[in-house]
């Protein structure tokens, strides 16, 4: 059955991938147009890219595919864009320290893709949009600046939530918390056996957290009127509610959490839940990949659940990580960049990238998988769970306001008590009330 995602706010954070082409001048010696892409090497690994390369060439011999890869790939990018050098497609979410997709957005420096949804693509008899998720275009994560202009396609797509060692809760015949009263019970009695109840890899990754969160407290209204800053929304019922649950909840984070909650050291935190050191950490379904390596306590194995309900019987959200693929307007190979976006939603490239784990928005594909992401994408055939797709609007740039960082990063100041969450309610509201007259 076709599930329309909720949609509400503006575009996702996501754990980034990126791919970038340009046209170099028109091409190589022997008359292949050049195109140049560039990926940021994430929990999905590198390996997919190169075999989805080698299928695109092979169907299209006057194209000559170049691939450059690093984990730090926007400080590789990023000077040669200032200097006019632009990569013709980028595939890479928002949530980034550099935040080199916010940027271009605020810019208004995305090409439009909206004719790419009509597209054929490449080796099939249907177009893209008709391949795609019902509900996963037309929202502001693909349409930012709020008009009928998708800029930014959705590549993959993976549900978020709460992740945790299934064995060690069948080992303790624990219940899976679906209630706040029924997790905080949990916590006081994993603490009697020196377990915390929670951690998370850095703060950044609160964003599924807290999404999903304002939606059970409040509704999708609530959580759209926090997402484009209705004024006052942080002094509501329903935000101080969203913040009272979170506070309570750090209280319960394992001590190691702010120390190893950086870019440096996030899997530390991570591999407190495979060490049965901490219970739940919010995440996305890459985590199996990015800690495939990772030792593990006997009998592990991989859990995911929607955030605990507010009141028994209630709806959950689950926040639907989605990772855009998009063109700068200052790119020169255009043409040729849409052609090769059209070709991602193949069911040739999609079979490679869901043997990575990455996991595409084309109708039909959950019946596809196997394994563990067959379990983890059921929760979307839970019909008191609904997907949630969202993130903050954008707006013209504030100076020294971050409202991402002011929700998510204050956490860390939170659990060390470096601040209180009546300062944290006062600094988000004065923070959403800039961006709401910053988008007026």
């Amino acid at each position: 059955m076709r599930r329309s995602l909720v949609l509400a706010g503006a575009a996702v954070t996501v754990f980034g991938l990126l791919a970038g082409c340009s046209a170099g001048g028109g091409g190589s010696d022997s008359g292949r147009t050049t195109l140049k892409v560039a990926a940021l090497e994430g929990g999905y690994g590198r390996d997919m890219y190169t075999q989805v390369i080698k299928q695109y060439e092979a169907s299209h011999p006057d194209i000559d595919v170049q691939l450059q890869i690093s984990k730090s790939i926007e400080d590789e990018i990023t000077p040669n864009m200032k200097a006019g050098r632009y990569p013709d497609v980028v595939v890479l979410g928002q949530g980034r320290e550099a935040a080199l997709t916010e940027t271009l957005i605020k810019d208004k420096a995305l090409e439009d893709l909206t004719p790419v949804l009509k597209e054929k693509v490449p080796g099939e008899n249907t177009t893209v949009g008709d391949k795609l998720t019902e509900g996963i275009v037309g929202n502001l994560n693909t349409n930012p600046y709020r008009n009928d202009q998708t800029y930014l396609m959705p590549m993959y797509y993976a549900p978020t939530g709460l992740f945790y060692n299934q064995g060690l809760f069948e080992q303790k015949g624990w219940k899976v918390p679906s209630t706040w009263d029924e997790m905080f019970a949990l916590g006081d009695t994993a603490k009697k056996q020196g377990i915390p109840l929670f951690t998370y890899p850095t703060a950044g990754y609160l964003d599924s957290f807290f999404f999903a969160l304002l939606a059970d407290v409040g509704g999708e209204q609530f959580y759209t009127d926090v997402m484009t800053y209705k004024k006052d929304v942080w002094k509501t019922a329903n935000a101080r509610k969203a913040l009272d649950i979170t506070t309570r909840l750090l209280d319960y984070a394992a001590p190691a959490t702010v120390g190893y909650a950086n870019e440096q050291d996030f899997t530390k935190n991570q591999q407190l839940v495979l060490d049965n050191k901490a219970l739940f950490m919010p995440n996305g379904t890459w985590i199996v990949g990015e800690m495939a390596e990772a030792p593990r306590a006997k009998g592990f194995k991989w859990g995911l659940t929607p955030l605990p309900a507010v009141t028994a019987g209630s709806k959950r959200y689950i926040t639907t990580s989605v990772e855009s693929v998009w063109i700068p307007s200052a790119a020169e190979n255009k043409d040729a960049a849409k052609d090769f976006i059209a070709y991602l939603y193949s069911d040739e490239a999609a079979k490679t990238f869901a043997e990575s784990n990455a996991i595409q928005p084309i109708e039909g594909i959950v019946s596809s998988l196997s394994g563990e992401n067959a379990e983890f994408y059921k929760v979307y055939e839970d019909p008191s769970v609904a997907p949630l797709v969202g993130g903050f609007a954008s707006t013209a740039p504030v100076e020294g306001v971050d409202i991402k960082a002011t929700l998510f990063d204050t956490a860390n100041s939170i659990i060390s008590g470096d601040t209180t969450e009546n300062k944290w309610q006062d600094a988000l509201n004065d923070a959403s009330e800039k961006l709401r007259q910053a988008g007026d």
